[in-house]
């Protein structure tokens, strides 16, 4: 299988390498490729992959809120760009979205087929991008994950160790909740599920539903600082307004034989990668 992965040098990007090694792979780092350039991700037909993991995107969520040009541009009309390539390549595209499609208020886990209503300009952002992939191709896999984090990554359990060295105690929300998803066991199960021809719409994410306080406890805990003074809060002052409860149901996941871990053994195996692990 020839695979090109956009967003190389990211967190998803270097795990799908990882589990890509049997498989020939194309994975140029921003630097190389910037999918807001049409003409630079349309010169990459050449190399006529078979499959298109679209990795690349503009995540900082406040960043976005407080740049929405910028964040319609990388991940709207980049993803347009990476649709381009893929109708004109004849490859199957897998874009990776998010759980902020959804508004956090629904009182129950969110079905893959559930109305999308973003609350901010990254999920809404992102929703444009599900629209191109939607409306422009025939075979794709739309694969929305969550809290995303990763080995050599700027991510939330890597701030919660630094922000603890820091000072004598932390503030964390009990107020949002999501699933805290390890890159390399999302980045497993993406390449099975683009092995699989069903192509649709899917919740990638790692087993159990938490709190941002409940992880930044495990990932405390994780690392040896059982003790470390963490306050529970509701509230925290931020550009970007969040959704308060987005879990995910796995359904058609589940319906293709492929199933992720709890988030639990995703902060465990982080701890030990990263070097925390006491």
């Amino acid at each position: 299988m020839r695979v090109l992965v956009t967003g190389g040098s990211g967190q998803v990007g270097r795990a799908l390498q990882a589990v890509l090694q049997e498989h020939e792979v194309l994975a140029p780092p921003r630097a190389e490729l910037d999918v807001t350039d049409r003409n630079a991700v349309l010169t990459l037909a050449a190399w006529r992959p078979d499959v298109i993991i679209h990795a690349a995107a503009m995540t900082n969520v406040d960043g976005c809120e407080q740049d929405a040009e910028a964040a319609y541009r990388v991940n709207a009309l980049g993803t347009q760009n990476v649709v381009l390539l893929a109708q004109r390549c004849g490859a199957e595209l897998c874009y990776i979205s998010t759980d902020y499609v959804f508004d956090g208020e629904k009182g129950a886990p969110y079905w893959e087929w559930d109305p999308p209503n973003p609350l901010n300009v990254y999920g809404a952002s992102k929703l444009a991008g599900e629209w191109f992939v939607q409306t422009l191709l025939d075979r794709f896999y739309i694969a929305r994950t969550a809290w995303v984090y990763g080995p050599g990554g700027r991510n939330f359990p890597r701030k919660v160790l630094e922000l603890a060295a820091q000072h004598p105690s932390l503030s964390m929300v009990t107020t949002e909740a999501g699933h805290p998803t390890y890159a390399p066991h999302l980045a497993r199960a993406l390449v099975q599920l683009v092995q699989t021809g069903a192509y649709g719409i899917y919740h990638v994410v790692n087993k159990g539903c938490t709190t941002r306080y409940e992880l930044a406890r495990a990932v405390l805990d994780a690392a040896g600082r059982r003790d470390y003074p963490l306050e529970p809060i509701t509230s925290y002052p931020r550009p970007a307004r969040v959704p308060r409860r987005v879990e995910l149901r796995t359904s058609t996941l589940r319906a293709v034989g492929i199933e992720l871990p709890h988030w639990s053994q995703g902060v465990a195996e982080w701890v030990k990668a990263e070097g925390w692990a006491t």
